[in-house]
C-alpha cells in the first residue's frame, strides 16, 4: 500500500517513514502543505497521514481544498492540536481519522489499514478472493487455508489486486501502488510477479486483460 505522509519534523518524519515501511507500506514523504495538496490529489496513494503544522499551507486548508475538489483519498490527520474544537474542524473538513502526537507506529499503522479497507468498502481486514485469503497487518496469504510464501513485491502486488477486486489495473497503476519515490521499475517487473503469483496460486488466479492490464479471479477450481 502506497501511502503520502506530510511531515515537516526531520526526525519524527524520517522515523515515520521508516517504522511504517518495515509495516510493509510504501511511504512517499513531504515536508510542505503545498507539496501534499499536489500528491494527494494525483490518486496514486492509499491514504495520507497529514500534519496540520505545515509551512506554505496549513494541513486544514490542504484538506479543506482536496475535498472541494472531490478528491476522496482517505486521510488521516496526524498532530500535536489536541483541544476538541480542533478535532471537531479536521473532521467537519474532511479527515477520515485524527491522532494526536505522539503516536505508536503500531496504532498508527492499523488505522491506516482501517481507513483503506473502509475506502474500498472492506469490513474485515482479512481479505479474500475465492480459495486465496490475504490478511495485510501479518502479510500473510493462504490458499485453501495453507500459507503460501510471497516476496514482499509479490504480496504488495497481490494485495493491490484483491483490493480493486473487479477492477482491471494497468501495469503502470500496479507500479505506482507498489513503489514509492526514488525505485527504479524494469519494463518487465510486473509480468515477471505475475507469472510467480500464477504459479503460486493457479494459473487462471489473475486474468490478463489485453492491452488494458490485469484483474484478479476468484480461485474456485481444482488445483
Amino acid at each position: 500500500m502506497r501511502i503520502l505522509l506530510a511531515e515537516d519534523d526531520a526526525i519524527l518524519g524520517d522515523g515515520l517513514r521508516a517504522g511504517l515501511r518495515q509495516l510493509g507500506f510504501q511511504v512517499d514523504w513531504v515536508r510542505d502543505g503545498v507539496a501534499a495538496e499536489r500528491e494527494l490529489a494525483s490518486d496514486i496513494y492509499a491514504a495520507g497521514v497529514l500534519d496540520l503544522g505545515l509551512p506554505k499551507k496549513d494541513g486544514l486548508d490542504v484538506l479543506q481544498a482536496l475535498r472541494a475538489r472531490k478528491v476522496g483519498t482517505p486521510v488521516l490527520v496526524l498532530t500535536a492540536r489536541d483541544a476538541i474544537p480542533d478535532r471537531i474542524c479536521g473532521l467537519d473538513l474532511g479527515a477520515d481519522d485524527y491522532v494526536v502526537k505522539p503516536v505508536d507506529l503500531y496504532e498508527l499503522a492499523a488505522r491506516l489499514r482501517s481507513l483503506i479497507r473502509r475506502a474500498h468498502g472492506h469490513l474485515q481486514d482479512v481479505l479474500s478472493s475465492g480459495r486465496v485469503m490475504l490478511d495485510p497487518s501479518s502479510r500473510q496469504a493462504t490458499l485453501d487455508g495453507e500459507v503460501v510464501t510471497l516476496s514482499t513485491r509479490e504480496f504488495d502486488l497481490l494485495h493491490a489486486l484483491i483490493r480493486n477486486a473487479g477492477r482491471v489495473l494497468s501495469r503502470e497503476q500496479l507500479e505506482q501502488q507498489m513503489y514509492s519515490w526514488g525505485h527504479e521499475v524494469e519494463s518487465n517487473t510486473i509480468e515477471v510477479h505475475i507469472h510467480h503469483l500464477r504459479r503460486k496460486l493457479h494459473p487462471d488466479a489473475i486474468q490478463t486483460v489485453r492491452g488494458v492490464g490485469y484483474t484478479m479471479l476468484k480461485v474456485t477450481m481444482s488445483p
